[in-house]
């Protein structure tokens, strides 16, 4: 891999098996990146903000979690960004993972082909 560059930043949460596989992938490619578990750490609404228009908020809300399917109707029904957005703050368990800060953009999710189209 060509990009082993110290502003990379994979978030996440360290027990997720998704992340696992992440950080293992990421590891024997060499590739050399910092880990923020926003469990432990939080996550700041900015940088929330930015992926959800990066992304959608549709795309960076984890709504198969557990964590997600654990709100009661209420909070579930009527999502918009704001609300969602809230919600991850939060909870930060309900927040996609991983996402991998490249600097010039962020990868939300883990599939081997595009870490490996992105990195190179």
């Amino acid at each position: 891999m060509s990009k082993t560059s110290e502003s990379l930043c994979l978030y996440g949460i360290k027990a997720c098996d998704t992340m696992k596989k992440a950080r293992t992938w990421l590891d024997e490619q060499g590739v050399t990146y910092a880990f923020h578990d926003y469990k432990v750490a939080g996550i700041d609404r900015a940088r929330l903000q930015h992926w959800c228009a990066e992304h959608g908020w549709q795309t960076v809300l984890n709504r198969a979690g557990t964590t997600f399917r654990k709100l009661d109707e209420a909070q579930k029904s009527d999502l918009d960004e704001a609300r969602a957005i809230e919600l991850m703050l939060a909870q930060p368990s309900m927040i996609k993972r991983p996402v991998l800060d490249l600097g010039d953009k962020t990868l939300v999710g883990f599939k081997p082909e595009l870490y490996a189209a992105a990195l190179n």
